[in-house]
């Protein structure tokens, strides 16, 4: 009989996300609430459901295994590449979208393309050419379009007269793709869209994306060396980005180029088309220090200013921004006056006491928001994210309790997400504005219960957001606990939050036998624009504060300063290998997970906005990363242990990052361990590789603290 553990729920789960609803969409008339939701909290499979509001009745719109007569998914390549770009690990309908009035969704299965009629939940496959990408209906109902091998094409709702809109010249196969989303954009710019449907379903924008000048690499598999490499276009800092253009195509294939300066703003960040206004474009200069807010002709292609943004460091992209309001008024975003703040035409409507993170909904009346405590809030709420209404007459939270919350909301029904400290997983609830909360309806969660508890305490030291857990048997004088660092600590990486589930991990580490402090240092999100880019230039600050923050909280909770390790995946995993290497005073053991450990191998988009061009400024580079052509950089001349761990398919952070590590170390001298994961990408969904990964790193804690 097995028995269960946490790692292999943890893993069996996916980290508790199976069966939790997800993907809301809400129908402007309020009749209906679309999502996606697996059966069980084990099931990777998410079908489509429907929500009736006024009943609070669910339904089934599409089942993946139905629909598929039970066979296996067979996905593309390019479909695998969108899941790692969107950190998706859900099988079945892993996304959908819908025409304006929500009741017709479309979504593809194994390269088909399938639509539903949401009203009676009915659904069918459209016979065309695959594999199909990212299929949208056009705001009207009547047509859907798709990517299908590079081309953009344009079906009948009804499965008829299916064409290419736009497709690549046949010289251009191989390079050039109409319809979809670039890496950079994916990867960097939360972009993961390419074809923009007009709100009179008459025409489109689509973009255009060449890779040809974009650097190639080989991704191998060293496990199966009978298998080609695949190659993908990675375009490293300093090196060629694809070279991105939108046009605006009719439903019979003209196209006029919309144009704007791409030699200094190449990056097209934004497309926002509402009847609200003309077609909206934010796009970016390379060093994201200045960007451009555009207005689109469709009949000419030209351009005009709306708005321009400057900025010492970089220009953050946040979500729902920029649109317009219902008036007409720009809506974004703004870092003004030491604050993030919400800005409707050209006047900001919040202030220092809110750190705006996202616009949810702009309706006739206000804009909802999601935002935490700002530079001048009366209280930090430590981790906390909450629901805002801002107008011109001020702001009114929605959410009370504390936790982290969001929403999705259209006319008088909001669907909200809410995450609180002390219940599992995260409850949906839906609400017409004006309706008491008896009357709300919960959406039902099929996500299994953990099997433990957080014991996790929210504080700040010396201003840094932490939590610290503790051994869930430990009692007050017990003696000091050896230390695990759990950060991620860089920039878009807030672990420190006022929820249960994300602690999980933490607290079964502590219940291993330690005192585990994960540490928001500056450069991490939530709480100013200053603290955010005060990274830029030197990301090693980062490490400064985790050194801050653990001898903080020596003073006031049972912390072993002579037993003290770091582990971390990604950012938290070249923090981790940084932290022994460069302070091993502080820290006596590291677990390096998929570190970016040379930053001139990451790509241009993330990497430049932090650290500049490596050609301008190489000594920032090195300053920042583990290794250079001269072997080590900075390092301390005293050893400590360190082990490396790296999938040997990830083309996110490639394990050359790893292996030039390794290399650095064994030159230098330095004993060191180094786990590849053949077969895993920078995510790591697989089963058994996810279970078994922690229980080898709580061994390797142990071994190297001597415990």
């Amino acid at each position: 009989m097995t028995i269960e553990t946490f790692p292999r729920q943890h893993a069996r789960t996916q980290r508790f996300t199976l069966g939790a609803p997800r993907a809301f969409t809400v129908a402007p008339d309020g009749e209906r609430v679309v999502f996606l939701r697996s059966s069980s909290g084990t099931d990777r499979a998410n079908a489509l459901w429907v929500l009736d509001v006024a009943s609070g009745q669910e339904r089934v719109a599409a089942d993946p295994v139905a629909l598929l007569g039970g066979a296996v998914e067979n996905l593309s390549a390019e479909e695998r590449a969108r899941r790692e770009r969107s950190r998706e690990g859900g099988a079945g309908i892993v996304g959908y979208a819908t025409d304006a009035a929500a009741e017709l969704a479309a979504f593809a299965l194994s390269g088909r393309l399938f639509t539903a009629e949401l009203r009676v939940g009915t659904a069918r496959e459209l016979r065309v050419p695959g594999p199909v990408l990212d299929p949208r209906p056009s705001p009207d109902g009547r047509h859907v379009a798709y990517v299908s091998r590079g081309a953009l094409r344009v079906v009948g709702a009804e499965g008829g007269d299916d064409r290419a809109l736009a497709e690549p010249e046949p010289h251009e196969r191989g390079t050039v793709t109409y319809g979809l989303a670039e890496f950079a954009a994916a990867e960097e710019m939360s972009r993961y869209r390419g074809h923009w449907w007009s709100p009179d379903s008459d025409r489109l924008l689509v973009a255009r994306a060449d890779d040809a000048d974009v650097r190639r690499w080989w991704i191998a598999d060293p496990a199966h060396p009978d298998r080609e490499p695949a190659r993908v276009a990675y375009p490293r800092a300093g090196t060629p980005n694809a070279d991105v253009r939108l046009f605006a195509y009719d439903l019979e294939g003209d196209r006029t180029e919309v144009t704007w300066d791409r030699k200094a703003y190449p990056y097209l960040a934004r497309v926002h088309w509402s009847a609200d206004g003309a077609p909206l474009l934010l796009v970016q200069a390379r060093d994201q220090r200045s960007a451009l807010y555009l207005a689109v002709n469709t009949d000419d292609g030209s351009t005009r200013m709306v708005h321009a943004d400057e900025d010492d460091a970089w220009l953050e992209l946040l979500p729902g921004v920029p649109c317009w309001s219902p008036s007409g008024q720009l809506v974004r975003i703004a870092d003004e006056g030491g604050a993030r703040v919400l800005a409707v035409g050209e006047r900001p409507l919040t202030g220092p006491q809110l750190h705006v993170r996202a616009v949810l909904d702009v309706g006739e009346s206000d804009v909802l928001v999601s935002a935490s405590a700002g530079v001048d809030a009366e209280s930090p709420e430590t981790g906390e994210v909450h629901v805002y209404r801002v107008n011109e007459l001020g702001v009114q939270r929605v959410t009370t309790e504390p936790g982290v919350h969001s929403a999705v909301r259209a006319g008088d029904v909001t669907v909200l997400v809410s995450a609180t400290p002390n219940v599992p997983g995260a409850h949906a609830r839906v609400k017409r504005d004006g309706k008491s909360a008896e009357k709300t309806v919960d959406i039902a969660s099929h996500a299994e219960r953990p099997l433990l508890t957080p014991r996790v305490t929210l504080t700040e030291a010396e201003g840094i957001p932490c939590a610290v857990l503790l051994p869930s048997s430990y009692e007050e004088g017990d003696g000091p606990l050896p230390v695990l660092m759990d950060p991620y600590g860089g920039p878009h990486g807030q672990r420190v939050v006022a929820s249960h589930n994300p602690h999980l991990t933490s607290q079964w580490f502590a219940d291993q036998g330690f005192a585990v402090i994960v540490a928001d240092g500056r450069g991490t999100p939530g709480i100013s624009p200053g603290r955010e880019k005060s990274v830029h230039g030197d990301f090693t600050l980062t490490l400064d504060d985790q050194v801050t923050a653990l001898h903080a909280l020596a003073g006031r909770f049972p912390l072993d300063l002579s037993k003290v390790a770091m582990r971390g995946w990604s950012y938290g995993g070249y923090l981790s290998a940084l932290a022994v290497l460069r302070r091993p005073d502080v820290f006596h053991a590291g677990i390096a997970g998929a570190p970016v450990t040379d930053w001139r191998l990451y790509d241009t988009h993330y990497t430049e906005r932090y650290l500049g061009d490596p050609g301008a400024s190489p000594q920032t580079y090195a300053k920042s990363s583990l290794v250079t052509d001269d072997g080590l950089t900075g390092a301390a001349e005293q050893h400590r242990p360190m082990l490396i761990v790296h999938g040997l398919a990830d083309d996110n952070v490639v394990v050359a990052h790893a292996l030039r590590l390794s290399s650095a170390l064994l030159a230098d001298g330095r004993p060191h361990e180094v786990l590849p994961l053949s077969g895993v990408t920078h995510m790591t969904p697989q089963e058994q590789v996810a279970e078994n990964l922690l229980l080898l790193q709580v061994d390797f804690l142990k071994r190297s603290l001597g415990l």
